[in-house]
């Protein structure tokens, strides 16, 4: 019969340790206030909104119109949901493919290069987002450099385009998100006891079942975040879409965009908001239920 593990009661705090702990709580209720209401309140108005009208100079006026959710029902507005949706959910699992053999060999091979190797990949993105996809368009244009080499090896012919097309939006939201993924990665590595792989090698045999039966699942929880972290700013990313697709490949932040910037249509601009925050609604409640039954597991 399994044995469960009782879990540890908190030891009491008393002391300089417990008076420095009330002070941070102290200090972290100013910000937390200031984040929370303004986060608050920016939704109450965009809520609001979507169900407003506008004049005929284009000013939004506030009312209870139930036309702009209506319009959600349009099959183009549902098939620009839906690329968005599919672009960022790709752009997950690239970013994971991609980014976890970096994570691991940082962190369980880099050595004392682990901080150095990790700055070398946040540094770069400090620089503003605009200018990095400015400079990615080119390696990706017709006559950069990425499809001279490709043509050169005989991968790609005079015909083969990647920008204004879905891949080369793919292309921009991983370059932009892939710090993202790496970040957990690395962190959920470097938590890890490296012991389970050696006693993984010893009752599975090969690193390759070691790596899906041990490694894999004992960081799966950095993998989650890592999803997560990616999948909210690249399902809302416009600018990808603007400078790498063409106009077929439009996302729904360029719609948003255009509805509050161009379309002075701003009720509809904030019912698709709403549409958009709750697909991201449905993916973090999945992502907290199941981090919350991985916790009661690992207590038990």
């Amino acid at each position: 019969m399994a044995l469960r593990k009782r879990p540890e009661e908190p030891r009491p705090r008393s002391g300089p340790s417990a008076s420095g702990t009330r002070l941070w709580t102290w200090l972290m209720i100013p910000g937390t206030l200031w984040m929370t209401g303004f986060l608050i309140a920016s939704l109450l108005l965009v809520a609001t909104l979507a169900f407003g009208t506008t004049d005929p100079l284009g000013n939004p006026r506030f009312g209870l119109n139930f036309e702009n959710i209506a319009a959600m029902t349009d099959p183009a507005y549902r098939a620009v949901l839906l690329r968005s949706l599919g672009y960022a959910l790709l752009t997950c699992l690239i970013c994971l493919v991609v980014a976890y053999p970096v994570a691991y060999a940082i962190a369980l091979h880099g050595g004392r290069f682990k901080n150095l190797l990790i700055a070398a990949i946040v540094v770069p993105f400090f620089a503003n987002y605009l200018v990095r996809m400015y400079g990615w368009s080119v390696v990706l244009s017709d006559d950069g450099p990425l499809l001279k080499v490709l043509r050169a090896v005989g991968l790609a012919d005079s015909d083969t385009k990647i920008l204004q097309t879905g891949m080369g939006v793919i292309a921009g939201l991983v370059y932009g998100f892939i710090v993202f993924m790496i970040i957990p990665l690395y962190a959920a590595l470097e938590r890890m006891d490296v012991s389970l792989i050696e006693a993984g090698r010893d009752l599975y045999g090969g690193p390759l079942r070691t790596f899906f039966f041990v490694t894999l699942p004992a960081t799966r929880q950095g993998a989650m975040a890592g999803c997560v972290l990616v999948l909210l700013p690249a399902m809302g990313d416009f600018v990808s879409a603007q400078l790498m697709g063409g106009p077929d490949q439009i996302m729904i932040g360029n719609l948003i965009q255009d509805k509050f910037f161009q379309g002075q249509n701003w009720p509809l601009g904030s019912a698709l908001t709403m549409l958009m925050m709750a697909v991201l609604f449905i993916g973090m409640l999945g992502y907290l239920r199941r981090t919350r039954k991985d916790e009661a597991e690992a207590t038990r």
